[in-house]
């Protein structure tokens, strides 16, 4: 998943404002910071989707 396309799932999912307010406000369970942070340092967005998903209990099926 390219930074890009993670961006479009998260507006689609989230919605726009929402979705940014997740990206800063969340700590994901899996990595102990916020997906922002995840991705600033690196962290697949593949990788962090697929915590986003699990910790909002998005079905499987749109991971």
């Amino acid at each position: 998943v390219r930074l890009t396309e993670f961006n479009d799932r998260v507006v689609l999912r989230f919605g726009a404002a929402y979705g940014a307010s997740v990206l800063v406000d969340h700590v994901l369970t899996g990595f102990g910071r916020t997906a922002a942070q995840a991705i600033e340092e690196g962290v697949d967005p593949r990788d962090v989707w697929r915590a986003l998903c699990a910790d909002f209990d998005v079905p499987r099926d749109q991971w």
